[in-house]
């Protein structure tokens, strides 16, 4: 999460010193630290002073910081007028906090007489952390307050009227780490605004209004959010200079194609969800639908590799864009990656054509869900050798049946190459998948051994209606399943095994008038049968001393058959 210097919770509950300073009665104070918040104040509380170092006012009705408020604060280090009605602020005021560190003006009416303001701030030459958010500040009113701060470290000017950078607007902040522009207007960064700023490592410009991002030169930058834009172009300047980059969120934009990062070899995040997005392979054209509008565009080389450098990322988030077909061999070169989404999109197939044998990705978490997946061959599994949850909900997959006389063959079988008539997915001899989501596949029949050699610890297999579970379609799992969702299926019937390790059940949105037999072998400590047409439960004897929750609204109970409520 990004700083939030306004909603810092209180950290100040001592009770009030023995020693008999004046003070409101709905403050909290200790002889170094005072907490004001919400406590109905319209003016600085001066009568509090000497020796305080910290001092929360925020959420108050405040609406001018003078001198003559403000003797007896000359140790104050920390100071939070935050969600009050400031619109002015004295330079005699600021005079009398000469070890002022943090300041934190959020959420005020700064807008307001802001050459005055403007000019008082010259005195905080040791100012470090600065909070100027949501104050209505327009571009050049916000280039006037800390036009003169040079000690400043952390910096939060979100939520303003601000529509562009001016060049010079941190020319006077060269220590710089942190800087908040989110939720602004800012359409235009001009030349070299960035540039004095050699120290930044972290930078939010998400919620703006930003559509071309080209020459990128902030090289010591470490996480970069620019969420939230219009960004149709992202680009680096041109150099041998690395970048240090680590987490990079380019989501909810207009990107057309996998941004150019040839130097980013330290990125370990990359968030490139909600963007349009239509293919991954290399030499592939733009959407026709959309013309090119920046001359940058034009030189790029379509046919590199452009994950090639990537080498550290390890989460990747490509869900919500327009890809149609999984390419194995795009995501070879991420070596390090662990976490991969490509959830809500347009997937139909894995690309086959260009895996070469023993091609294998490192992902340990895959998100396919919401796409229009209907098969998944035996050698997409043995190329994610290290897979442990796989979340496949919202497609059309079938399970395949395992028989143990084909469990070896088809686990060492053609690892690149898929038969055309296969129409179900092997979910047998998955040697670490640990979590599965099968949910809303429109699965009607589950085959015996589907999950056979796979030491599932939750599977779910919800939103599958009428779906028909035989005897041995579980089989495998009795010493490793602990969370089963078999919700909204409107099953008549469930046959589950002795579930030797199951603590989590959820049979709700069907319409069993019996609980499946072998429940009895299953340690619950959660029992979900809502909305069903069980009129007992049944015996819960070897229950009693595990389960800690059950829900059981919606059913036709009858008012004689209540026994095992006692247990």
């Amino acid at each position: 999460g990004w700083f939030l210097l306004c909603l810092l919770p209180s950290i100040l509950r001592a009770r009030a010193s023995p020693e008999t300073r004046p003070s409101s009665p709905l403050c909290q104070q200790s002889p170094t630290k005072v907490s004001c918040k919400g406590a109905g104040l319209q003016k600085f509380p001066k009568e509090l002073g000497q020796g305080i170092k910290y001092l929360e006012l925020s959420n108050n009705f405040i609406q001018n910081l003078s001198g003559s408020n403000m003797p007896g604060f000359g140790q104050l280090e920390y100071l939070d007028v935050c969600f009050n009605q400031l619109e002015s602020i004295s330079a005699s005021a600021l005079a009398e906090l000469p070890q002022l560190r943090s300041l934190l003006l959020g959420s005020n009416h700064l807008d307001r007489n802001y050459l005055a303001n403007g000019e008082a701030f010259h005195l905080l030459r040791n100012i470090e952390v600065l909070d100027l958010s949501v104050n209505d500040l327009e571009s050049h009113m916000a280039s006037w307050y800390i036009s003169n701060l040079t000690s400043l470290r952390v910096l939060d000017l979100s939520g303003n009227m601000m529509t562009k950078l001016l060049a010079g607007t941190f020319r006077n902040s060269p220590r710089l780490r942190q800087l908040d522009l989110s939720h602004n207007y800012i359409m235009e960064i001009q030349e070299g605004a960035f540039e004095p700023l050699e120290e930044l490592e972290v930078l939010n410009l998400a919620l703006n209004s930003l559509h071309c991002i080209s020459g990128f030169s902030l090289t010591q930058l470490q996480v970069l959010n620019l969420s939230h834009n219009a960004l149709e172009l992202f680009s680096e300047e041109e150099g041998a200079e690395p970048y240090l980059l680590r987490v990079l969120d380019l989501s909810h934009n207009r990107l057309l194609s996998f941004p150019e990062l040839p130097r980013a070899h330290d990125l370990t995040h990359l968030n490139l969800s909600n963007n349009l997005i239509a293919s991954l392979l290399p030499g592939s054209p733009y959407p026709r639908e959309f013309i090119v509008p920046y001359k940058e565009m034009q030189r790029f080389n379509r046919t590199l590799r452009p994950v090639a450098t990537l080498t550290h990322v390890a989460d990747l988030d490509l869900s919500n864009n327009r890809l149609e077909l999984f390419p194995f061999s795009f995501f070879h070169s991420l070596g390090s990656l662990h976490s991969l989404s490509l959830a809500r999109n347009c997937l139909q197939d894995v690309a086959r054509e260009s895996v070469a044998n023993g091609t294998e990705l490192s992902v340990r978490s895959l998100d396919l869900h919401s796409n229009a997946l209907r098969v998944l061959p035996r050698w997409f599994f043995n190329s994610l050798p290290h897979l442990e949850s796989m979340d496949l909900g919202s497609n059309s997959l079938q399970p395949c049946e395992s028989q143990e006389s084909d469990q070896g063959r088809d686990f060492q079988g053609d690892s690149h190459t898929s038969a055309p008539g296969d129409t179900c997915s092997p979910f047998y001899n998955v040697p670490r998948l640990k979590h599965l989501s099968l949910s809303k596949n429109n699965i009607s029949r589950l085959q015996p051994h589907a999950f056979n050699g796979t030491p599932l610890l939750s599977l779910d297999l919800s939103g599958n209606r009428d779906l028909s579970m035989p005897m041995g379609a579980l089989a495998g799992l009795e010493l490793s399943l602990q969370v089963l969702s078999l919700r909204d299926n409107q099953m008549d019937e469930a046959v589950l095994p002795c579930l030797g390790t199951l603590r989590v059940l959820d049979l709700s949105g069907n319409h069993l008038s019996l609980l499946p037999t072998g429940l009895s072998c299953s340690p619950l400590e959660s029992l979900d049968v809502q909305n069903n047409n069980l009129q007992a439960l049944g015996t819960v004897g070897s229950w009693s001393h595990s389960l800690r929750a059950v829900s059981v609204a919606g059913n036709p109970w009858s008012c004689c058959s209540l026994g095992w409520l006692d247990a």
